[in-house]
């Protein structure tokens, strides 16, 4: 496909992971041999008993002999996105002069005798790689290079994701789950979206901006003095992009200051100056933080995110609890109906819905306005 050149994008973030049970809470842990604790909140399609002989889910990644995806195609063989009693078989696609690459990949999940494997098609043929899936993580896009403005990095990616939707609507299963992960990830996921409306809803699209929620997390976690798991209902609004928009406004910490309370991260934390002058600021630059670092984007907490993302939209999140997806506007919160972008949802039986009613401060309502604002812009700016 070498006129929708895959890339991968420079991504990063943190993610706590999960899996204890109790609480709801499903278990991922191989070690299990009892049914997950909430099948009733997951996807029909994944099996949550370990007595039931199921179907393996076919599952593609795109971009697939790029770093991402290399700690990516792991964690979903291994069960962390799906859980422990569903297997898998891993569309792998990238472009031709990658093939070599992906057998290498290959190689590695044989080597590996993950037990949930039930097989790998690794190719650089649209049509074979998109055919029956029923998920698709697009991680692949083509990146930003030296002198690139947005408009001309748009119009790369317009193309490329033009192609897959089109594709995912003829070849896909009609219930596919789609996440976008390649940058611009919102408008990539509109292109897509809109490529395939004719045959596929537009709830099944969705673009990740979980890392930017774990990113907030984290950062709120350390400054309490907590561990991250008690940091609840996080939030991100908009755009992936630095005018993302991380609310604390709504989230809690559990057992704290002691073991039963529940207590307000605003009051938690009691410092709004920090909250609003050094806490956003930080989650928006996180990305070029690590890079600037590392020299490399943190690629394996990127699919960490993935994974937490799809694995909350397919088995469901805890009662009581949000998470940040970007997903197609319904004109909630009055964003324009349309835009891809990110809002605290609850998933149940592979379904997502937006968190309705929640307490919008005059100066989040001003930084929701910047990032609608932006969003509308790129997709101004999109080829007719």
């Amino acid at each position: 496909m070498e006129s929708a050149t895959l890339r991968i994008n420079n991504i990063s973030g943190h993610l706590t992971t999960s899996g204890v049970r109790g609480g709801g809470q499903c278990p991922f842990s191989q070690k299990s041999t009892a049914p997950l604790a909430c099948p009733e909140k997951a996807w029909s399609v994944i099996n949550t008993s370990p007595h039931a002989k199921p179907n393996p889910i076919r599952v593609l990644v795109t971009g697939a002999a790029g770093q991402i995806a290399y700690s990516l195609v792991f964690m979903i063989a291994s069960g962390q996105m799906f859980g422990p009693y569903q297997p898998v078989v891993l569309h792998l696609l990238d472009i031709p002069k990658m093939q070599e690459v992906l057998n290498g990949v290959v190689m590695e999940l044989n080597d590996g005798a993950f037990p949930l494997l039930a097989g790998t098609v690794a190719t650089t043929d649209v049509k074979t790689a998109f055919m029956g899936i029923q998920v698709c993580l697009m991680v692949g896009a083509f990146p930003r290079g030296p002198g690139m403005q947005r408009s001309d990095l748009l119009k790369m990616n317009a193309n490329i994701f033009k192609e897959q939707g089109a594709a995912l609507a003829k070849y896909a299963a009609r219930g596919v789950k789609v996440l976008v992960v390649g940058n611009p990830a919102n408008t990539n996921a509109y292109i897509a979206c809109l490529a395939a409306k004719a045959d596929l809803p537009s709830t099944n699209f969705s673009a990740l901006t979980r890392l930017d929620q774990n990113r907030a997390v984290s950062m709120i976690a350390e400054r309490v003095g907590v561990p991250v798991a008690k940091v609840k209902n996080v939030s991100i609004w908009g755009n992936h992009s630095l005018t993302q928009v991380p609310d604390v406004t709504n989230a809690v910490i559990q057992d704290f200051p002691e073991k039963g309370l529940t207590t307000p991260v605003l009051t938690a934390v009691n410092d709004n100056k920090w909250l609003e002058e050094s806490f956003i600021p930080q989650v928006q630059n996180r990305g070029a933080a690590v890079i600037a670092a590392r020299k490399l984007s943190s690629a394996a907490s990127a699919a960490n995110a993935i994974v937490g993302h799809m694995r909350d939209w397919v088995l469901g999140t805890k009662d009581g609890e949000t998470v940040s997806m970007a997903v197609v506007s319904d004109g909630s919160y009055n964003i324009p109906k349309g835009l891809v972008f990110s809002f605290p949802v609850q998933c149940r039986a592979g379904e997502w819905s937006i968190v309705q009613g929640l307490k919008i401060t005059p100066f989040i309502q001003l930084k929701l306005d910047a990032t609608t604002k932006e969003l509308q812009s790129e997709i101004d700016a999109l080829p007719k």
